[in-house]
């Protein structure tokens, strides 16, 4: 969870704020799905009340900005990615696998070697303990 870039404050941020200086013009919007340069999260209380210098501009979603997760069709999008990958992956590594209607059930089944190709796409990534 990403936290407000404004000095002092600790809750989660829920929009990002970019300036389009050629505009005069501050841009808050939805969360980026990653943290970029020159841009800055905020909170719901902070991108509500930004404030700009005299003659800029504020462009702001018209609904509330509220905490945004994954929603069911993204994670479902992202497991059917994963299950497609893991049998193109063990497709691959088997120049003798059955193709067809079946093939998907015999990519995935029988033996340690067939196990070991399905997960050869999946990575752990650990978080630092801090």
């Amino acid at each position: 969870m990403r936290r407000c870039s404004r000095t002092g404050c600790t809750n989660a941020a829920v929009a990002t704020l970019t300036y389009a200086y050629a505009d005069s013009t501050a841009v808050v919007g939805p969360l980026a799905t990653a943290v970029e340069p020159h841009s800055y999260d905020l909170c719901a209380t902070h991108a509500q009340h930004l404030t700009v210098p005299k003659g800029w501009e504020v462009v702001r979603p018209d609904g509330d900005l509220g905490p945004v997760g994954p929603r069911v069709d993204d994670l479902e999008a992202l497991a059917d990615a994963v299950r497609e990958a893991g049998r193109q992956a063990a497709q691959d590594d088997d120049p003798l696998a059955p193709t067809g209607p079946g093939a998907a059930n015999a990519a995935t089944g029988g033996g340690a070697a067939a196990a070991d190709a399905r997960r050869a796409h999946l990575r752990v990534l650990r978080f630092p303990e801090g």
